[in-house]
């Protein structure tokens, strides 16, 4: 029970590796708010200790009202895990839409930015904190077709950057994590437009990461729960690639 006493809000709650890292930490001990656009989706996270959060991740307001309502119950924050994220089909450029351009970055930066935001103006009157950010693989090793998804997790991956010099002084640890092609429902969705989902999951996807095998959620959710924990109290701006060597 190493993350005993310790409150975290998970953003994506409702997905399979928000869900996975919920569980983890969870089971390791920690009270754990939930944070999704509906409430419905994290009705499978059935412990005492788990509190569900319908909130749109993009309505500044809302969110504030989240992390107050949140921090009022708790008493404190000591942790976020941005674990929301939307992925893109893969297409080329000239088929992305601006409308798609502008959602993706949304959904996978400008949350963080809001999310991110909040929790600091707690962990800062309690001198502590860890912030976590799931970012990709792909940032580092891009795949074609997926010119939008990556730029937005590279823009993740240098905000939280950022953020860790920033609020180290506050004794705030702000952490990215980039998993590899991870075993969720949202790794179909990198399929092209008419492709076949599973051929795309084993000849794209699991046969490109050198370990054979594609990630597991629970193999993200180990990784969150060493950042979160005391374990990693000296570690802060690193990037963390849990991705069986993908970005060899």
């Amino acid at each position: 029970m190493e993350l005993s006493e310790k409150v975290v809000v998970v953003t994506g709650a409702g997905g399979g590796m928000g869900k996975a890292i919920s569980e983890k930490l969870l089971a390791e001990g920690a009270r754990v708010i939930g944070m999704d656009l509906k409430e419905e989706s994290m009705k499978d996270q059935d412990h005492s200790q788990f509190t569900a959060v319908a909130v749109d991740i993009l309505d500044e307001e809302a969110v504030a009202g989240a992390f107050a309502e949140a921090h009022k119950q708790s008493g404190k924050i000591d942790g976020l895990v941005n674990a929301i994220g939307m992925a893109q089909s893969a297409s080329p450029i000239e088929d992305v839409s601006l409308e798609l351009w502008h959602k993706l970055m949304n959904v996978n930066v400008t949350s963080l930015f809001l999310t991110s935001k909040e929790a600091a103006k707690y962990m800062k009157k309690q001198n502590q904190g860890s912030i976590i950010t799931i970012a990709s693989i792909s940032a580092v090793r891009p795949r074609p077709g997926l010119q939008a998804y990556i730029a937005s997790k590279g823009a993740a991956e240098s905000f939280s950057r950022a953020l860790a010099i920033e609020l180290a002084p506050h004794g705030i640890r702000v952490n990215t994590v980039h998993p590899g092609p991870t075993d969720t429902g949202m790794l179909g969705q990198f399929a092209a437009s008419g492709a076949d989902v599973e051929t795309t999951k084993k000849q794209i996807f699991a046969d490109s990461v050198p370990m054979g095998r594609l990630v597991a959620p629970s193999d993200i959710a180990e990784s969150i729960s060493y950042l979160i924990s005391d374990r990693a109290a000296m570690v802060t701006g690193a990037v963390l690639h849990v991705d069986g060597g993908r970005g060899l």
